[in-house]
């Protein structure tokens, strides 16, 4: 599993990025670093998340969600630690980010795989809530192909 390839994360000039790319990527690390909400959460939450995209056009892509001790991050490469770790295809990948399909639905059906902790993925729901509202930020901003 790799990260995406950044000779084709190149931003057109219409000001998107392409899903999954380094630059979006770095478009959801910015705007994570600068989150209050983000860093409210993180004074009462701890969680390592890690997401794996199989079979995207660039292969895997791997990028995480680290929160805790007052700060929340986000990037390439695996959470360390890690609490929770989910899986799924490009295409469901796609699907639930542009609201084709739910996440909960996604998850019910075994699209997404997760493999961790039950009680640390439920107590940090607050988390979720505000990287969901990150997620809508940049979804304006990307391109899914």
């Amino acid at each position: 599993m790799s990260t995406p390839d950044p000779a084709s994360t190149d931003r057109p000039a219409d000001g998107t990025v392409r899903y999954l790319s380094l630059a979006w990527i770095r478009e959801l690390t910015r705007e994570v670093a600068e989150s209050e909400v983000m860093d409210e959460l993180a004074d009462e939450h701890r969680i390592g998340v890690t997401q794996v995209v199989k079979d995207g056009p660039e292969g895997d892509v791997i990028y995480h969600l680290q929160v805790g001790d007052g700060h929340a991050s986000f990037g390439a490469g695996p959470a360390d630690p890690e609490d929770i770790r989910m899986e799924q295809s490009w295409d469901t990948a796609v699907a639930v980010a542009t609201g084709a399909q739910n996440a909960q639905e996604a998850f019910i059906t075994g699209q997404i795989i997760w493999y961790g902790d039950q009680e640390t993925l439920l107590g940090n729901q607050p988390v979720f809530g505000a990287l969901d509202a990150i997620f809508s930020s940049v979804r304006s901003r990307t391109r899914y192909e």
